[in-house]
């Protein structure tokens, strides 16, 4: 992916999806405050390790919802274009995110 800052804008989301995401985001961000006070009370590695990876499969799910909606509008709006430099563009920022959720 690019590594400029980007201000692009989604063609469309939708409001179930993003609210859907907001509040998960904000359970993970206290999950990850909760995270920051087992290690600040030298708490089990082993439970850390545990709320670590309830986190990043909450994060993925996030990036599921995330993907969906760009598929749906972003991804389609562009790969339906006229322009051939749009649907090449397109088509390498999907190959780069699979390659980020291959990894």
């Amino acid at each position: 992916m690019s590594t400029k800052t980007s201000r692009r804008k989604a063609i469309a989301v939708e409001p179930e999806i993003k609210q859907a995401n907001l509040n998960r985001l904000r359970r993970i961000a206290g999950q990850v405050r909760g995270i920051e006070r087992l290690v600040e009370e030298d708490r089990y590695c082993a439970d850390i390790v545990m709320q670590i990876s309830s986190v990043q499969q909450a994060l993925r799910g996030v990036a599921r919802n995330l993907l969906r909606n760009h598929l749906a509008h972003c991804a389609t709006h562009a790969l339906n274009s006229a322009n051939a430099k749009t649907r090449d563009e397109m088509q390498q920022e999907l190959l780069e995110l699979m390659d980020l959720n291959l990894r």
